[in-house]
Formats: C-alpha cells, structure tokens, sequence
C-alpha cells in the first residue's frame, strides 16, 4: 500500500473516529447526570449500588464519581465509604433559585411599572461577560419596541450592564474592563478609564444610565435589585426612544426605577 493510500484511508477514518469520540463524551454527560439523579433519590449510594444502576463497570462508576467529587458535586462519606451530593450541587441550585426568586417576584414589580411609565421595564441578571434579560413588561406606548427577553447584552453599553458591572468583585469587573470593548454608536463608552467613572458615578448615584449608546434612539435607566444579604443580584431597567426618555422625563423616570428596585429588592429580603 502506497503512503497516499494510507494517507486516505486514515482521512476516511477521521470522521467516525470523531463520531465516535463525540458520542462516548456525550455518554459520559449521560451517566454523571444519571449519578447525581441516583443520589438525590437515595441520598447516599456506594460504587457497586451506582455500577449497577448504569449497567457499567465499577471502574466505569468509580472514574464517574471522581470526576464529580474533584468539582465538589458529590462527596464521599469516609467511614461508610457511601457517597452523597456534595455542596457543589448547592451551589450550582443556589444559582438556579436566585434567577426564578428573581423572575418570580419581579412579575408584579415590572408590571406596576411598566402601566405607571408606559414603557418596557426588563429585569437583567449577569451571566459572564453579559446581562441576560429574565422578566419584561411592556407598557401602553411600547406595543411596537422589540422583545429584549432571554438576550444578552454587553454589559458596558447598557443601563442594566452598568449596574451589573458596577457592583462585581473588583478582580471580575477588572479583568472584563481589560477586554476590548466593542462599539454599537458613537455614544458608546469603550474606554476603560471613561468607563470606570461612569461606574463609580451609577454606584455613586444608585442609578446607571444610558442613551444611544446600544442604538441610536434607544435610551434606558436601571437601578440595582439586592438580595436579603445586600448583595446585587439584578437590575430593573425602564428603556424607550429617547424623545420620550429625555432630559426633561429622565428625572421623575429614574425616580420611579430606583423605588420599583427597592421594592424588588424588599421582597427579595433585603432590608429585614
């Protein structure tokens, strides 16, 4: 057999190989997910309890569950030898319960304020290098503005962004500042120094404001929305064309922001 000849049946191969790698990664998703679901309905199980419900080798169950235990999802019961959920799984819940906490008691808040104002209000939470839209409503003079649910938007050119950028770790806000921010308008701010002003003026003023700097038109002020310990877990934003979020309206609109956040932020237990 010639080299090219080798050199093309190995080329033939390469996809089923993928294939094949792709469909054991996605196997080995399957059975770490299946563990866990076998902890929290017993509580605690051993290797050979958890092999035999995947139908696997213990060798198979037991490289699952160090994976699992080296990222603080499961723990192991040292004397027993059984393992249960660890804190990782907690953690991971906690995540998941803020942003339906969140939703949930923000549904009254937003639609209070969106009949008060006559614009759409969102409630924007951080998700990485983000803010993701997880509540709209929309008042009576935004029936034709567009659905900014489930989108992300860049945290720098956004009211709700701002107030999400704001307030993170130092170390965090730093190392996306670091970045090389895009531009959506010339009003966009992508200069780290500006930038940083313009944060310490929302966490200043307790209100963070933007205007053109996503779209041309687009205006928008947001507040931000604190859980029972204080700390910043959301911002509602009130957004509209800028003719009718100018200078004359910004004033009584951020006034009606910042109250609708402490409203949200109260039932989400801060302050008690």
């Amino acid at each position: 057999m010639t080299r090219t000849q080798k050199q093309a049946e190995q080329t033939e191969e390469t996809p089923d190989k993928q294939s094949r790698g792709a469909g054991s990664a996605v196997q080995s998703v399957d059975r770490a997910v299946s563990v866990l679901e076998i902890l929290a309905r017993h509580g605690e199980a051993g290797v050979t309890e958890i092999a035999e419900a995947l139908e696997v080798h213990k060798s198979t169950a037991f490289r699952l569950l160090g994976v699992l235990e080296n990222r603080g999802l499961v723990a192991q019961a040292k004397d027993r030898g059984k393992y249960y959920l660890g804190a990782g799984v907690l953690r991971l819940a906690g995540a998941a319960a803020v942003r339906l906490d969140i939703s949930q008691e923000g549904v009254p808040v937003c639609r209070e304020l969106a009949d008060e104002l006559g614009e759409t209000v969102n409630i924007a939470v951080h998700d990485d290098d983000a803010a993701v839209n997880i509540m709209q409503a929309r008042g009576t003079a935004s029936v034709t503005a567009q659905n900014w649910l489930g989108r992300r938007t860049p945290l720098h050119a956004t009211s709700s962004g701002k107030v999400l950028l704001a307030h993170m770790p130092p170390t965090l806000r730093e190392g996306l500042l670091a970045r090389t921010l895009p531009r959506f308008t010339e009003r966009t701010i992508t200069g780290s120094s500006a930038l940083r002003s313009e944060l310490e003026a929302v966490i200043e003023q307790g209100y963070g404001v933007t205007l053109e700097e996503l779209e041309l038109g687009l205006a928008a002020v947001a507040a931000p929305v604190r859980a029972h310990d204080g700390k910043v877990i959301g911002a509602i934003s009130v957004s509209g064309p800028v003719y009718r979020m100018g200078p004359d309206q910004l004033p009584e609109l951020t006034k009606r922001t910042v109250a609708a956040a402490a409203e949200l932020s109260r039932r989400m237990g801060y302050g008690f």
